[in-house]
């Protein structure tokens, strides 16, 4: 049911690419940023301390820019050492910040990442994490990864006033990089208790966007509710995973199935995967 050339779908492929390229480079720029301005803003650190880490953050920043491109081109990572990088990432934020950040590392025999996963996966916690820091009243935060073998299962837990949503604009970013690779978002609070972000990401990779009707004329986020429906998703789980309210789901399965000319969910997906 596709009308796009092979030019075209290649073209869509590379802007894409392009896309989450830029956005992973200008989650990295912020990461160092929120860096130095914790070292900066530092009691622990006298003026000489604070320069010198100052240029020591600045100097990994670079080596970690130059050494990307070598990291993007991994097939395969073993989840504990997807999980180290991401520890390297984050320590200097939190080395000399009030934050204290609690890791737990998965089970060194998980099931190996795809490079693309991992790196995904990565950049949604340092989102979550520097969302976390820009509200400013969390004093811990607790990340865990796990791996069930089909999925990497993602939580990371702070003690903040407990008033976090999925439908906080803070979580936009992360709730639009789970929705990209098919992924689940989920938040729980308890007031004065603190906020859990559940992240659940499959290890095998989505159905490829250029399989659903480009015919349909459909908004890219009609794309996105179809995509979450042909993966079997009630409305509820996809109101989750994209932030929006379940009203807001329903509206855009209305719009597909009569862009489509389908009578039901079942018939929409059939004519999808035909």
């Amino acid at each position: 049911m596709s009308s796009a050339t092979p030019s075209s779908a290649a073209s869509r492929r590379a802007a894409a690419d392009h896309a989450r390229a830029m956005a992973e480079q200008r989650d990295r720029h912020a990461l160092t940023l929120e860096t130095l301005l914790a070292t900066l803003r530092s009691p622990r650190l006298d003026d000489r301390a604070a320069r010198t880490m100052a240029v020591d953050v600045a100097a990994g920043a670079l080596v970690g820019l130059r050494v990307q491109s070598d990291e993007q081109t991994a097939a395969l990572e073993p989840v504990a050492g997807a999980f180290g990088r991401l520890q390297g990432d984050l320590r200097p934020l939190v080395r000399y910040s009030e934050l204290d950040v609690e890791f737990v590392e998965p089970p060194a025999s998980g099931r190996a990442l795809p490079g693309e996963i991992a790196h995904a996966a990565r950049a949604i916690v340092r989102t979550a994490v520097l969302a976390i820091v820009d509200r400013g009243e969390p004093s811990r935060v607790r990340i865990q990864w796990d791996c069930d073998g089909l999925h990497l299962l993602i939580a990371i837990r702070d003690d903040g006033r407990g008033d976090l949503s999925v439908h906080d604009d803070a979580l936009r970013p992360v709730a639009e990089q789970v929705t990209a690779i098919a992924g689940r978002l989920a938040v729980a609070s308890t007031p004065g208790w603190g906020s859990q972000i559940d992240i659940c990401l499959p290890l095998d990779p989505p159905a490829d966007s250029e399989a659903l009707p480009r015919a349909m004329d459909a908004s890219p986020r009609e794309r996105d509710v179809l995509r979450l429906v042909v993966a079997g998703r009630r409305n509820r789980e996809i109101a989750q995973t994209l932030g929006v309210s379940e009203n807001t789901v329903k509206f855009h399965v209305s719009n597909l199935l009569h862009k489509s000319g389908a009578n039901s969910r079942t018939e929409l997906v059939a004519l999808v995967r035909s």
